[in-house]
Order: structure tokens, then C-alpha cells, then sequence
């Protein structure tokens, strides 16, 4: 199993939540996040006062899924959440090496 981790544009989401669906994915965590890469922020006008905003609102989706279907899921993120400017994110896989369905007990990719 692996772990998926997707940091994108807060606009993309809807987009990429419906291309996951398209391809099996049946949950996914979202969680709103703030943070710089190669955009390094920008400068902004504030009633008449300059600022450097340097963290970014950005999105970052957590994705448990089976080994088989690591490659369809990267492809669905990768294929909506590109823009093809600076800032579209990153996507990180991990290993996963265990997970339980607190419910059921279930484990492994039953759980998932």
C-alpha cells in the first residue's frame, strides 16, 4: 500500500476530488495548509501599505490506496491539477505499512 500525498492550488480541488472518484479512489483527507517553493511569495498592496506575503494557501490531500493503484491516482492529480505555472504543487509516495479500520477491525487494504 502506499501513502499519497498531493500539496495543490486550493482551486484545483474540487477537479481533483472528482478525477479520484474517476478512478476508485474512495477517500481522501484534505487539509488547508500555507507554504512557499520556488514562487517565494510576493508583494502585496494593503490599504495603501506594502507586504510581502511569504506562505501561500495551498491544499494538502492525504491518499491511502493499494499498491495498483498508485499510478492511475498520480496520473488523475497530475493531469487536472497542472496548470503549467509555478506553484502547482508536489506529490510524495510513501510506503504504507499498515492500516485498520477502527470499525470493523479490518486491515490491510480491506481497511482502505
Amino acid at each position: 500500500m502506499k501513502m499519497i500525498t498531493a500539496i495543490i492550488k486550493p482551486f484545483k480541488l474540487n477537479d481533483v476530488r472528482a478525477a479520484l472518484s474517476q478512478v476508485g479512489v474512495q477517500g481522501i483527507s484534505v487539509t488547508e495548509v500555507k507554504g512557499f517553493g520556488r514562487q517565494q511569495g510576493h508583494t502585496e498592496l494593503y490599504r495603501g501599505a506594502e507586504y510581502v506575503v511569504d506562505f501561500l494557501p495551498k491544499v494538502k490531500l492525504e491518499i491511502a490506496v493499494a499498491d495498483g493503484q498508485t499510478d492511475a491516482v498520480i496520473d488523475a492529480i497530475t493531469s487536472v491539477a497542472n496548470t503549467g505555472k509555478i506553484g502547482d504543487g508536489k506529490i510524495f509516495v510513501q510506503n504504507l505499512e499498515q492500516v485498520i479500520r477502527i470499525r470493523t477491525g479490518e486491515t490491510g487494504e480491506e481497511a482502505v
